[in-house]
């Protein structure tokens, strides 16, 4: 009688777990970490300015966009007037533009010393707070994501500064999602992936074993939309990445229909990559966006 009661109680415990996962598996894969977006030229990022953006469903977004500087001087510094420097005898012609998608657990409070580095010369940079992060209204969601991406793009490409046919998009580990499903569904010039994973099946079935495969409501599928991504692709990822593992970057790479780049990082994990990666990571993302 008493293990009938045991193995009752563990079935029911069972039953419960998997309830909560069906429940809450968006909260588990947006962790949505809140932090209000500071002023750019108040943390010495002169060549940028605090953005809204509006989603279809009147979400509000908060963003950063950083002005392409000419010579890339200026950039990430305070100038002596605070304004970057452009030749005062012609306009400047439009320029390459980078959409930046950043990773879980991460919002632009947290990355913007990250975006100030990694501007690529003479490209212009926005990124904006998913929907539920940071300063952004709304509540995290796969949805939410890709809805966000698509007033993000659709912001960069109408900036009359900005080449529509030159914009590229970066991607980092939940990030890469908004990339690919940006990749295929608007024109893009290039796609920039680092520690991308293969889809939220593979993940789940790697993090979260003990759970049935029926209660997954989450996509995330970067495998099956590399199958339709044309445009040149640079991949990273680290070789000692226990979070994403370094084949479902492979897997990734392998699946695009377009030439693909990988550099792997030597001997970093999944939150050491642009440390790692250090000049020549953001070298390549230079020479990748122009």
């Amino acid at each position: 009688m008493l293990f009938v009661r045991i193995a009752l109680g563990l079935v029911l415990a069972y039953v419960a777990l998997v309830v909560l996962a069906w429940l809450f598996q968006e909260r588990l894969a947006f962790p949505a970490p809140r932090a209000l977006v500071p002023d750019p030229r108040r943390v010495g990022v002169a060549n940028g300015e605090k953005i809204e953006l509006v989603m279809n469903d009147g979400t509000r977004l908060v963003g950063w966009y950083l002005r392409a500087v000419e010579g890339g001087e200026g950039r990430g510094k305070a100038v002596e007037d605070g304004i970057p420097r452009t030749s005062p005898h012609r306009p400047s012609p439009p320029s390459p533009a980078l959409l930046w998608f950043y990773g879980n657990g991460e919002n632009i409070a947290t990355i913007w010393p990250i975006l100030r580095e990694f501007q690529p010369p003479e490209a212009a940079l926005l990124v904006a707070d998913y929907p539920g992060y940071g300063g952004s209204d709304g509540r995290a969601s796969e949805a939410g994501m890709y809805a966000a991406a698509d007033a993000a793009y659709a912001a960069l490409a109408a900036r009359p500064e900005v080449d529509p046919r030159r914009i590229f998009v970066y991607g980092r580990s939940l990030g890469s999602a908004a990339a690919t499903y940006t990749a295929t569904r608007h024109p893009v010039a290039g796609l920039i992936l680092e520690s991308p994973f293969t889809n939220a099946a593979e993940m789940a079935r790697d993090a979260y074993r003990i759970l049935p495969r029926f209660i997954l409501r989450l996509s995330l599928d970067n495998l099956g939309r590399m199958k339709q991504v044309r445009c040149p692709v640079l991949l990273f990822h680290g070789t000692d990445d226990q979070l994403v593992p370094v084949r479902m970057g492979m897997q990734v790479a392998a699946a695009a229909a377009g030439p693909v780049e990988v550099v792997l990082i030597q001997a970093s994990g999944h939150n050491e990559t642009y440390e790692a990666g250090g000049e020549s990571y953001r070298r390549k993302v230079a020479q990748f966006v122009r």
